[in-house]
C-alpha cells in the first residue's frame, strides 16, 4: 500500500478517540462505498462502540444491495449528528460527493477519507488515499486489522460484495494477486458468494429488463473516436416505473461493444443535466476524460456530470478524446507534453464534479 504509517496511524488515533462515530460514503452509493462503510459500522458496534452509518439523499438503498448486512441500522441523513466527533467517508472523492452530509463533514471534530480514487481531493483531515487499490474494500479491511477489530461473516460478506463489485468480478485491470488472497480470507470467514453473486448480478426488476430494450435499442457508435454511447432519460425511469438506481450495471453491458474502447451512459437527472459515467477497456485514460470537465475517477472507470443536453455532451467527450490522443501522439513524437497537456486542469464550464 502507498499510505505512509504516520497517516494510519492518524485514522485510528481519531477513530480510538471518539465516543461516537459517524460512518458514510458518497451519494447513490454503489457495493464498494456502501459495503465498506456498513463493514467498518458493523465492526465497531460489534466491539461495544457507538456508530452511526448513513448517506446522503436520496436515502434509498439499491435493491441489489438490501441483501447486506447492517443495511436495516442505516441512519436517514436527517438524524445524522450535525457536528459528529468524528466522521470518516469511504470511496468519496470530493466534498460535494457527500450529498446533504457535507454540512456534517465540515462540522465534525476530525474527519478521515478512504478511498482509492486517484482523483481524490485529499479533503479530509486524515486522508487514506491509495489509487493501487482495486477498491476502497481493501483499504477497509487493513483499517479493521489496524483497529484490531475481528471480521466475522457478516462484516466479511460487505467486504467480499465490496470486493467482487468494484473489481468486476475480479476481471478488470486492477486485480492483482493480493486482491485473491483477501477475497480468501473473506470466504474463509463464511460468505456464502453465490448468495453475493445472485443478488448483485444474476437477479434483476423486470421493469429494468424491459427498459433495457429501449436504452440499448438506441445504441450508439462513434467509430472516430472509439466510442458507444447511451443514455436513459427520466422518461424512460417513468414509463417503466423503476429508479435511476437500477440502471448502476447498465455501463457493464454498453462497455462489451467489441468495436469500441470507451463506453459512456447518460444519465438524465431530475435537476437538468446528465450524470456521466465512462469506462475504458485500456487504450483511454477516462479519468482525465472526466476530469476535463471536473469529473474524476480512474484510468479504467470514471464519471463526470455535464449541464448541456446529450448531444452536445456526447461532442465533448469526443473531443476530449481527440485532444487526449493528439497529446498522446505529441508525447511519443516530441518525448514530452504536448500543447494539450494543459487542458487536464481546466474544467469545461458547462460541467461539474458531482
Amino acid at each position: 500500500m502507498t499510505i505512509a504509517p504516520q497517516d494510519w496511524q492518524a485514522a485510528i488515533t481519531a477513530i480510538n478517540s471518539a465516543e461516537q462515530a459517524v460512518v458514510t460514503c458518497h451519494l447513490h452509493p454503489d457495493g464498494d462505498a456502501l459495503g465498506s462503510a456498513l463493514a467498518l459500522h458493523g465492526a465497531l458496534v460489534k466491539a461495544g462502540r457507538s456508530a452511526v452509518v448513513s448517506f446522503s439523499e436520496p436515502f434509498e438503498v439499491a435493491s441489489q444491495y438490501r441483501f447486506l448486512p447492517g443495511v436495516e441500522r442505516l441512519t436517514p441523513p436527517g438524524e445524522v449528528p450535525a457536528t459528529p466527533e468524528v466522521l470518516v467517508c469511504f470511496d468519496t472523492g470530493s466534498l460535494d460527493r457527500l450529498g446533504s452530509l457535507a454540512g456534517a463533514f465540515k462540522s465534525a471534530r476530525r474527519t478521515v477519507v478512504i478511498d482509492h480514487h486517484a482523483s481524490n481531493t485529499r479533503f479530509g483531515d486524515v486522508n487514506l488515499i491509495d489509487p493501487t487499490a482495486p477498491a476502497s474494500a481493501v483499504l477497509c479491511r487493513e483499517l479493521l486489522r489496524r483497529l484490531d477489530l475481528p471480521i466475522d461473516q457478516e462484516i466479511a460478506t460487505n467486504l467480499y460484495t465490496a470486493l467482487v463489485t468494484d473489481t468486476g468480478r475480479f476481471q478488470y485491470q486492477s486485480t492483482v494477486p493480493s486482491t485473491h488472497l483477501l477475497a480468501a480470507e473473506l470466504l474463509a470467514a463464511g460468505v456464502k458468494q453465490y448468495e453475493v453473486a445472485k443478488a448483485v448480478f444474476e437477479t434483476n426488476d423486470i421493469r429494468y429488463l424491459r427498459l433495457l430494450s429501449g436504452v440499448l435499442g438506441r445504441i450508439s457508435q462513434v467509430p472516430e473516436a472509439s466510442l458507444v454511447w447511451t443514455s436513459v432519460t427520466l422518461e424512460d425511469l417513468k414509463a417503466h416505473g423503476i429508479g435511476m438506481a437500477a440502471t448502476e450495471g447498465l455501463i457493464d453491458l454498453v462497455r462489451t461493444d467489441g468495436a469500441s474502447d470507451v463506453a459512456a451512459v447518460l444519465k438524465e437527472q431530475p435537476e437538468g443535466g446528465f450524470k456521466v459515467s465512462l469506462r475504458s477497456k485500456g487504450a483511454t485514460d477516462v479519468a482525465e476524460i472526466a476530469g476535463r470537465f471536473g469529473g474524476g475517477g480512474h484510468a479504467l472507470a470514471a464519471g463526470f456530470t455535464s449541464e448541456r443536453d446529450s448531444a452536445a455532451t456526447v461532442d465533448a467527450i469526443v473531443d476530449a478524446l481527440a485532444a487526449q490522443r493528439a497529446t498522446a501522439r505529441d508525447q511519443a513524437t516530441n518525448g514530452g507534453p504536448g500543447d494539450g497537456a494543459s487542458s487536464r486542469t481546466t474544467p469545461s464550464p458547462a460541467v461539474s464534479r458531482r
